[in-house]
Formats: C-alpha cells, sequence, structure tokens
C-alpha cells in the first residue's frame, strides 16, 4: 500500500529532525538517544509508527510480556540473522512507543524508506495496547504475565482483559505465540479468533517442590475456581486444569524436550521456546536453530557474563518477585555446586524499577540465605533489602555473612574480595541498578 504525498512528506521531515538530534545527542555523549528522537518524530507526524511498519517487507514481531522480552528479541533476531534475513530491532529496550519509533527510524533513509524484512519489536506488556493496532503486527509472542511495578500497571487479569480487547481486533491470519503454562495467558488464546500456537514444558521433574509466595494467577480465569495443579514450574506456570469448567491448560505446539536451552534458569526454558517457536513458523533450519543456542551471548545484564579485575562476575537482573525468585532458584543450584559463595544484590526505587519496593516481602530470600555465604547489600534502598534478608534468617548463628554497604563502587570491591578465583560473583540488580553496575565493571554507559 503506497504512502500519500503529505504524509510522504511529513515523515521525511520527521525522519530528519529525529536523525538530527540522534546526531547531536550522540556526538555529545549526553546518551543513546533510544527516546527523544521518537518523541520528535510523532509530533511533526502522528502516523509515523504506523508508516515505518507498513514498509517492513514481511512483517512486524512484537514481543510481549512481564519477564524476558530482551533476551526472547535478542535470540529471534539472532535466529533470523543467522538464516539470512534483515531485521530492525529495539535493541537499547526503549519499549514504550517513543522508543520503537525512534529504533525503526535508526533504520530508514532521509526519505523515511525502512530496508527490513522484519522489525521485532519488544513492547512494554502496559503499552501493547495502545501501540498494536498501529503497529498491525505478523506475530504476537506473549510470554508471561507476573505483577510487576504495581504503582504503574496494577494485576494482570487487568492486562491480560486489556490485550484480549485489541488483539482481537486484529487480522485472523496473525499469528499469536503465547505461554500455554500461564493460566492468564492460556485462556486469552482460547479467546482469540487468530491463529494460536502455545509454547511450555513438558518436564515434571523440573516442578517446584511448592508453589512459591510471589504466586499471581491460581484461580480459573473463566469462573474463578483455584485451580487443580499438577505441579508448578515457575510461580504459576505450570501443568493445571478447573476442576469446575472445561478450562485446562492449552495444548503445546513445540516438545520442550528436543531443544537445549540458552543461559541459566527455567525462566530462559521458556525464553528458548517462544523464539524457536517463532523460527520454526518464519522458517528458520532446524541446524541453524541448534547452533545459535549453543553460541548464543546473553543481552546486557541478562545472566551477562563479564570479567572484572581478573574474577568472573554474572549480572542477573531481577526486578518483580517471580524473577527475583528465579534467580535465587538458579544462584542457589550453583552453590550447591560450589562454584559460588558469594552474592551481591542492589535495589533502586526509581522510575525504571517502580518506585514500590514492598514487592521484595513476597519473595523467598529463606531460600537463598538458608545455604549461608556471603551476600552483600547495596542500592538506593540498601538497608530495607538487608531488613528483608535479616528476617529471612531462622538462625541468627548460621554461617551467612551480611554486608551492607551505601556506595555501589564500595559493595562491588567488597563482594569480589569475598569471591575466590575459581568462583563466579553473582550480582543480582534492579533495572537503573544494572545500569549503575555495567557502567563500573565495562566502564561506559548503556544509555
Amino acid at each position: 500500500m503506497g504512502i500519500k504525498l503529505i504524509d510522504r512528506v511529513q515523515l521525511s521531515l520527521a525522519v530528519f529532525a529525529a536523525k538530527t538530534i540522534t546526531s547531536a545527542i550522540r556526538l555529545l555523549r549526553l546518551g543513546a538517544a533510544s527516546v527523544l528522537p521518537g518523541t520528535i518524530a510523532v509530533r511533526i507526524q502522528p502516523q509515523v509508527l504506523s508508516l515505518l511498519c507498513r514498509q517492513v517487507k514481511y512483517g512486524v514481531i512484537i514481543i510481549a510480556g512481564t519477564n524476558g522480552k530482551t533476551t526472547t528479541s535478542l535470540l529471534l533476531r539472532t535466529l533470523l540473522e543467522r538464516a539470512g534475513w534483515r531485521v530492525t530491532h529495539n535493541s537499547t529496550g526503549a519499549n514504550l512507543q517513543n522508543g520503537l519509533i525512534t529504533a525503526l527510524l535508526d533504520d530508514t533513509n532521509l526519505t523515511g524508506n525502512i530496508k527490513a524484512d522484519y522489525a521485532i519489536l519488544e513492547v512494554d506488556e502496559n503499552a501493547l495496547p495502545k501501540v498494536v493496532l498501529q503497529i498491525q503486527p505478523k506475530y504476537i509472542l506473549c510470554l508471561n504475565l507476573f505483577r510487576d511495578q504495581l504503582d504503574r500497571y496494577g494485576e494482570v487479569d487487568l492486562i491480560s482483559r486489556r490485550w484480549q480487547k485489541v488483539i482481537a481486533q486484529l487480522p485472523p491470519e496473525t499469528t499469536v505465540i503465547l505461554n500455554g503454562d500461564d493460566p492468564t495467558l492460556s485462556y486469552l488464546g482460547q479467546q482469540l479468533p487468530q491463529n494460536i500456537l502455545s509454547f511450555g514444558l513438558s518436564e515434571p521433574e523440573e516442578y517446584l517442590e511448592e508453589i512459591p509466595h510471589a504466586v499471581d494467577s491460581i484461580y480459573c480465569p473463566s469462573c474463578g475456581q483455584g485451580l487443580d495443579y499438577q505441579g508448578v514450574y515457575l510461580s504459576h506456570l505450570g501443568d493445571f486444569k478447573c476442576p469446575s469448567c472445561s478450562f485446562k491448560k492449552s495444548n503445546l505446539a513445540i516438545d520442550s524436550r528436543e531443544w537445549p536451552q540458552i543461559l541459566i534458569g527455567i525462566y530462559n526454558k521458556y525464553n528458548t521456546l517462544a523464539a524457536v517457536l517463532a523460527a520454526q513458523r518464519i522458517g528458520v533450519a532446524k541446524e541453524v536453530i541448534l547452533d545459535t543456542i549453543k553460541n548464543f551471548q546473553a543481552a546486557f545484564g541478562r545472566a551477562e557474563e563479564l570479567e572484572y579485575h581478573g574474577k568472573k562476575v554474572r549480572i542477573l537482573l531481577s526486578k518483580n518477585p517471580v524473577g527475583l525468585n528465579e534467580t535465587i532458584r538458579a544462584v542457589n543450584q550453583i552453590k550447591a555446586a560450589g562454584k559460588a559463595s558469594t552474592t551481591l544484590m542492589v535495589l533502586n526505587d526509581r522510575t525504571p524499577d517502580g518506585t514500590d519496593v514492598s514487592w521484595i516481602w513476597d519473595v523467598d530470600t529463606e531460600k537463598l540465605v538458608e545455604l549461608g555465604g556471603t551476600i552483600v547489600v547495596s542500592g538506593d534502598r540498601v538497608y530495607d533489602m538487608a531488613l528483608r534478608l535479616r528476617y529471612s534468617q531462622k538462625n541468627l548463628d548460621s554461617n551467612l555473612k551480611l554486608i551492607v554497604k551505601e556506595d555501589l563502587n564500595e559493595a562491588i570491591a567488597t563482594a569480589l574480595e569475598h569471591t575466590s578465583a575459581d568462583e563466579t560473583l553473582h550480582i543480582v540488580p534492579t533495572y537503573s541498578a544494572m545500569l549503575e553496575v555495567r557502567e563500573i565493571l565495562t566502564g561506559r554507559k548503556i544509555l
């Protein structure tokens, strides 16, 4: 479909203005220019997002959910590029409307033409209803829905209803790939008229011993009855059915046992399956998928491994109860194998993190302290985290060493001192804290 002359002129002006401000910001080293150019562009051409997405040759892929968006996006991008397709992607993680526009503008020429086979857009779960009809995606990947920043977003059922309302308006040929182990998303898929594909686990040996405190959705989304779980893999994700109505876990379109996973943690099994299922449907060969998984490098802060002052460091971004519980689960497995004894936790309460930190009391931190070792805490809310960990100790005479450091540089130095040469220091930060940690470790900013 062609673009009207007036829209084309406005688009060209928007692109020129956006690229000018991008160059200025980067030249002056004021940041990555991941949001402001899009803000300017949409004021000049209100339809800029739609006009750019319409030009993507084979379509746009939206990736949405509470956890795992950045990792899944990067894996899928790598798979498509290794299969020979040109991909544009909001790799900085700026996932609101202005960030999406900025990412697309980066790959346009001065007349507003974009040369891409696919666009992969990581979209904030609360922003999806506002942008999905403009984007008209070919594929939507729905990873999960957990409580995240309640001061901004509210509960998961509210977000799900908003998703259903807008996705139902998309063309029937749209493919929706969703997490069948998530009752909320499984039910969502069963209500939509589009082509629905589900991913999930079929590995009972990975069941948790009990349902965690940070569980969000254990009631039937159809009738409200408590769900019967055969077992849970992560928070409320698991094998379930309703004892009162016909609702049950959706049939899976992929066998989780057939595929290795990227990185560590059960959550990355889900990220892997989502990207693999999408890549299969698009046409990526199995041998390319397997080789990509084997050689995958983590996105910044997402199980990213670095070396600092001769010691190994792994950064595990954790910004909500479910994410931190799974990080603790992964770290404990490494601790139990004798490959780690020190953990650095950094808790901030800035806008990217969510200003309400009461969520840390929903985390099963008892499981982290019970194995002992050294835990260093830092961040804007260092004493909140220290108090939570102290309350987690059943025995104050245990072999846990809790160290409080307000200054982040001192905290990192102290944690490294307590990390032996053959171990890995695990740093567990919230989002803004992760950016600060990486700047110290690498000497450069991301955003």
